[in-house]
């Protein structure tokens, strides 16, 4: 039989099991025998690390959250270092190991799901000489690649849970709510997200804002009748600095979190005592748990036409999804600037005729 591995590597995503099972349940009657490799690009590295695949040990997984697999989103095969669009170069031992360690497994070729810094990995490896199709996954739904990324819609619902909740505990209280949502460098999850919650506000990266803007929109709210209000935050937006709120783990780029927090300190001082605020950071809820329905058939598309453009001979492309159809493209389209929301795209005018945007 004719041996793949399977690979995904950063965050982890609703569906990434969903992937692993109908890639496994399509392959398995063409011939092929799957090798599982562990903790991202890590388990093709010294010490390899994998797991056979088969048909009857994936056959109840595509259901579950989080991946077999495990993954990780840093080690010695980093794709990007630090922003969206800086490429690393992965050094040329450590491509060599890998193509060495697979050859001595005897895999010919991998199937590799991630993103754009996964992707920009598996570019390079490809450029090595192995043969790999690339399925692209992130939850912020940011890859210039393709229409949607599985993961995108489990987030933006448990976003929309969230909001739903905070609703009535903000009106009881008549309370201003912060709801922080991921998307380090585009805001499709929070924009998305405050459509389908009903939020009252929404800031995203990629238009900028300032305290004073906040604070008028907020009195504004006021003077209008409404004593409460649900304000929707994407974490990689910045403020007047211009610097992103997180903290520093050691890798290269910054994890962050508390924009919300940090918009709750300056409008106090701005106006203290003014509003009466909390915030809601949801985090990682956003990409833990059950796929759903969406996530769940997206997934499977995308496994099935890997799979298939595998056996078909391709090599170095992707499957993508435009429009209603899943086509192939070169992996290297991954790495290209992240799309992110712009102010004319058709959620954003929808955001605006709502009135849930302050510019």
């Amino acid at each position: 039989m004719r041996t793949i591995g399977v690979l995904n590597s950063g965050g982890d995503a609703a569906g990434l099991n969903t992937v692993i099972a109908a890639l496994v349940t399509t392959g398995a009657p063409l011939g092929y025998r799957f090798l599982g490799f562990e903790k991202g690009w890590e388990g093709i590295l010294d010490p390899v690390m994998y797991q056979e695949l088969t048909p009857q040990s994936v056959k109840r997984i595509a259901h579950l959250g989080g991946t077999i697999l495990r993954t990780a989103n840093k080690g010695r095969f980093a794709g990007k270092s630090g922003g969206p669009n800086q490429v690393n170069s992965i050094p040329e031992e450590i491509l060599d190991m890998a193509v060495r360690n697979l050859k001595a497994l005897d895999v010919e070729g991998l199937i590799v799901i991630g993103g754009d810094g996964t992707l920009s990995a598996a570019m390079q490896l490809s450029e090595h000489g192995v043969r790999i199709i690339g399925v692209p996954k992130t939850i912020d739904n940011d890859l210039p690649s393709t229409d949607q990324t599985f993961g995108f819609s489990t987030a933006v619902q448990v976003a929309v849970d969230a909001i739903d909740r905070l609703h009535t505990t903000a009106e009881s209280h008549e309370r201003v709510i912060f709801v922080e949502c991921m998307g380090r460098f585009a805001g499709w999850i929070a924009l998305y997200a405050a459509l389908a919650g009903g939020a009252d506000c929404v800031i995203v990266p990629e238009v900028s804002c300032s305290s004073e803007e906040i604070l008028t929109f907020l009195r504004k709210r006021r003077n209008e009748g409404y004593h409460h209000s649900i304000v929707v935050v994407a974490e990689g937006v910045a403020l007047e600095d211009g610097e992103h709120v997180g903290r520093d783990t050691g890798t290269p780029e910054l994890t962050l979190g508390g924009i919300s927090e940090q918009i709750m300190q300056t409008i106090n001082k701005m106006a203290p005592g003014e509003f009466e605020m909390r915030n809601t950071v949801l985090g990682h809820t956003q990409r833990g748990g059950t796929p759903n329905a969406e996530d769940r058939i997206l997934a499977k598309k995308y496994a099935v036409a890997a799979m298939h453009a595998y056996h078909n001979g391709e090599s170095g492309q992707m499957v993508a999804l435009r429009g209603k159809d899943i086509i192939l493209q070169p992996i290297s389209d991954a790495g290209g600037p992240l799309r992110g929301v712009t102010p004319d795209c058709i959620e954003y005018q929808t955001a605006r005729a709502l009135g849930i945007v302050i510019r």
